[in-house]
């Protein structure tokens, strides 16, 4: 291998462990992918919409929210009767954020491996 082969080898190996440290372990399961991408797409969703749609058990959503919420990724609200609140979830500013470089990462190793 000549040198200016090895030079691009550890420049692309250097873009390609940049891409990997852009996909956010909080975010990184399927559930909390589609999780933020729902969220991503809209400004907020009820607990009970977030459930519906991707089809977890209350408790399972509460432990992925806990998750995404530790990591600061989302925020949670209760509107509505007090006896009843609905909960709604958004994604926090940091969340988008994160979740706009988790898709910067992903397309770049779609692409640079495909």
């Amino acid at each position: 291998m000549t040198d200016r082969s090895s030079t691009l080898n550890q420049k692309a190996l250097a873009a390609d462990l940049e891409a990997f440290e852009k996909l956010l372990p909080a975010i990184h399961t399927k559930a909390r992918l589609a999780m933020v991408s729902l969220l991503a797409a809209n400004e907020s969703l009820s607990f009970i919409e977030l459930r519906d749609a991707l089809r977890l058990t209350d408790g399972n959503l509460a432990a992925h929210l806990r998750a995404l919420g530790g990591a600061g990724l989302i925020r949670q609200r209760k509107t509505g009767n007090p006896n009843k609140p609905t909960t709604l979830i958004s994604l926090t500013a940091t969340g988008r954020q994160a979740f706009t470089r988790y898709l910067e990462g992903l397309a770049h190793i779609v692409e640079r491996h495909r």
